[in-house]
């Protein structure tokens, strides 16, 4: 089973691109974010017309998530718990089933949290507190679960062409890289340093600065794999060459292979 996140920027603004990007990549599933779209305004058609099941979670202008899908979306859940006033659309979960298993998918877009300190940096840590309850109880499930999407975090230093211009962002603040360990301690995989270690690997570059064309990128789009996921990577990719494409997102699509 191929699965791809991908912070699209704007279905509106992108639709062109991403669809140019699926007819290419075909993957079986993506995680969206950032689709920027309510759930009535998206357009569904072009992903159905691919044979894509389409669920979304979306909020006007800013955020949402998506999963699209070409199986059948079971159990379909929106919002992270733990913060019933909380109205930004960030989570989505769904379960698949492939030809030897089903896995339960989640699609997250991380608050930012700048500027630090003040009340967005505080909540991007409450919310990684939710999601690190959620992933608890993910793991106690013992179903295979995929953790997917943009967390606008750096991991380490490693992870971005110039950490020091990071050192007091929120991205690679240590509370947030912290908290992102803590994900990893529970016993997650962290899928693509699962397969290299080697620095140089990013999945964004701003749209400023000739940032592209310097390489001067991040790495914050995660795969985070249960110990039952874990056991079925087969293999996993940043499809970089998408950025220097028309009018692209400022992301690009990290694609992982599960033998599911």
């Amino acid at each position: 089973m191929k699965i791809a996140t991908f912070n699209i920027n704007g279905v509106k603004a992108r639709l062109a691109a991403v669809l140019d990007w699926l007819d290419a990549a075909a993957p079986d599933v993506v995680l969206c974010q950032e689709i920027k779209s309510v759930d009535e305004t998206f357009p569904r058609e072009p992903f159905e017309d691919r044979g894509y099941n389409v669920e979304t979670h979306g909020q006007k202008g800013f955020n949402g998530v998506a999963i699209l899908s070409k199986l059948p979306l079971e159990d379909v859940t929106r919002g992270l718990p733990g913060d019933e006033e909380d109205i930004q659309a960030r989570w989505i979960e769904a379960t698949v089933t492939g030809e030897r298993t089903s896995l339960r998918l989640c699609g997250l877009y991380l608050p930012n949290g700048n500027p630090v300190p003040g009340p967005k940096f505080d909540y991007k840590l409450a919310w990684m507190e939710r999601l690190e309850a959620r992933a608890r109880a993910l793991l106690a499930s013992e179903m295979p679960a995929v953790m997917a999407g943009d967390y606008n975090v750096i991991p380490d230093a490693r992870d971005a062409a110039r950490p020091e211009a990071w050192r007091e962002d929120a991205l690679f603040r240590p509370e947030s890289r912290a908290a992102f360990r803590r994900l990893l301690n529970l016993g997650f995989t962290e899928a693509f340093r699962a397969k290299t270690a080697a620095p140089g690997h990013y999945t964004f570059w701003d749209y400023q600065a000739g940032a592209w064309e310097r390489n001067n990128g991040i790495r914050i789009d995660h795969v985070l794999l249960t110990p039952q996921a874990a056991d079925l990577i087969e293999d996993i990719r940043i499809e970089s060459e998408v950025r220097g494409r028309e009018k692209p997102s400022d992301h690009v699509p990290v694609v992982i292979d599960l033998a599911a």
